[in-house]
């Protein structure tokens, strides 16, 4: 079981992260913007991140396996569109619908682990569920490059389809769970409000200072306080703001949020920075980061063990903290051996992030009763893609990157340096913010807390 939700969950953390690698080429050979190049990236995680609420409360009402091999079909066949699409805009159609597959399968994997394992089994399941997944999101540069310099960007894409095969064959034998008291009723305007949101601020994030843009902020304004009244007033809200009272749920969220925005960031800014200003070709810029595809398999289960013995406060407040310390040794990165500017960075990087992956998944899903497994595991997914759709979507502006400047040394050079000390920023606050509101019990089992 754990097996199968692995390898779905990490089918679309891959997929997340293995387009970075590729960007330069698909720009080149589809004769794209920065702009576009950013909706490549963000319409998978504004899908995902808006609709992940709506894949757990389907999981939880008709059963998480089939709402997970649901999920597997349509990320398959939208790989499919993907591999084949011709323009920019179809491409990013295409992408949009992979995000709606993965808002289905993502929530699926976890709370299927979640139901199907004791209390005191969960933490070293889930440890090697996170460990094995971020290893799968880690590898997407190295198999992203290999793919992208000796065959072809389009295969990226159309890998996926043999392994979701693979998944669908695995997942027969998962035994179903299911929430016995959950609505038959789905929260269609909350979606519906969430994808409006997120895509409005998305968009005027990317097309800042365009006309268009400043349209997009009250639209995006209107949307997130609409989305806010609905689901305090429906029957079955799709997201149950009740949720939030619980305040380690809401702060491993909030730290969620800072931690993975610059995560997101960080793997978009360096593959770009080792390509256009360091010379890497795409297998090369891919395999730089496979320090920390190393400790995420050697050290991600233990991080998981180690916070059920000490409590999750501790690798949840460091972990970000050496990520942080990661991110400053790359601010060289490009500029002089691979040895000295980005293997040091990285590794750093990939020993915080195994610290803190699993610590940080296994207490969302303790703060929250067992019925919300799906919901717990939706919100968190959707503010952790949201923080990388946000931070991918205004850094780059932020920084001073527009147009085709991608592809100028000299000037993503200097907004790469900025874009590391931003993230740097937000993996500090979110060490700092854990120290403060993250308690050791939560993971306590029930007779002894």
């Amino acid at each position: 079981m754990v097996a199968a939700a692995t390898l779905g969950s990490g089918m679309t953390m891959l997929d997340g992260t293995v387009v970075n690698v590729a960007l330069r080429t698909i720009g080149e050979d589809l004769d794209a913007s920065l702009a576009q190049l950013q909706w490549v990236t963000n319409g998978y995680l504004l899908a995902l991140a808006s609709l992940i609420l709506l894949g757990g409360s389907l999981g939880d009402r008709f059963g998480r396996r089939r709402v997970f091999r649901w999920g597997v079909l349509s990320f398959a066949a939208a790989s499919l569109l993907c591999g084949l699409a011709p323009t920019p805009e179809i491409l990013i159609a295409a992408r949009l619908l992979q995000g709606v597959g993965a808002a289905l399968l993502t929530p699926g994997s976890l709370a299927m682990i979640q139901g199907a394992f004791d209390h005191d089994d969960r933490a070293r399941a889930i440890g090697a569920w996170s460990g094995l997944g971020a290893i799968a999101g880690a590898l997407g540069p190295f198999v992203g490059g290999a793919l992208v310099e000796y065959a072809d960007w389009r295969l990226i894409f159309l890998i996926n389809v043999p392994l979701a095969g693979a998944t669908w064959w695995m997942s027969r034998a998962v035994p179903e769970t299911l929430d016995p008291h959950a609505s038959r009723h789905f929260d269609l305007p909350g979606a519906g409000l969430a994808v409006l949101a997120l895509g409005a601020t998305t968009y005027a994030l990317i097309e800042w200072g365009g006309r268009a843009a400043w349209i997009a902020v009250p639209v995006a304004l209107v949307a997130a306080v609409a989305f806010l009244v609905v689901e305090a007033r429906v029957s079955a809200p799709m997201l149950a703001l009740g949720i939030f009272a619980e305040r380690t749920f809401s702060a491993a969220n909030a730290m969620t949020l800072l931690v993975y925005a610059a995560l997101g960031a960080m793997a978009f800014f360096l593959t770009l920075q080792l390509q256009t200003v360091g010379g890497y070709g795409a297998l090369a810029a891919g395999t730089a980061t496979l320090p920390m595809t190393v400790c995420m398999l050697l050290l991600a289960a233990r991080g998981g063990a180690l916070a059920a013995r000490i409590g999750p406060r501790l690798p949840m407040t460091m972990g970000p903290l050496v990520m942080a310390a990661g991110v400053l040794l790359l601010l060289d990165a490009g500029h002089g051996s691979y040895w000295s500017t980005v293997l040091p960075g990285v590794t750093v990087f990939g020993l915080g992030l195994a610290l803190m992956v699993a610590p940080l998944t296994a207490t969302v899903l303790a703060a929250a009763p067992d019925e919300h497994a799906g919901i717990a595991s939706g919100v968190n997914n959707a503010v952790a893609r949201a923080g990388s759709l946000l931070a991918v979507a205004a850094l780059p502006m932020a920084v001073g990157l527009s147009g085709e400047q991608y592809a100028v040394a000299a000037a993503f050079d200097q907004a790469f340096g900025r874009a590391m000390l931003v993230c740097a920023g937000l993996l500090a606050a979110g060490g700092v913010l854990s120290w403060l509101t993250i308690r050791d019990h939560v993971l306590a089992s029930p007779t002894s807390r």
